[in-house]
């Protein structure tokens, strides 16, 4: 997944419109939201980097 870790990425400031391709890229407006909502629900660590995974490929 590159340079930014998953715990970063629920900070990063999300695109104007969603490119929905089918791997994500990082600033997409949906992979942000979904990984604010992991976060809210208390994951950490090996669940962050799983759940920016499965977020990338929907």
């Amino acid at each position: 997944m590159g340079k930014i870790k998953a715990e970063k990425v629920s900070g990063l400031k999300p695109k104007k419109k969603c490119c929905r391709k089918s791997t994500r890229c990082l600033k997409c407006p949906v992979v942000i939201m979904r990984m604010k909502k992991l976060e809210n629900a208390g994951a950490t660590g090996k669940e962050l980097k799983k759940g920016l995974k499965k977020a990338r490929s929907a």
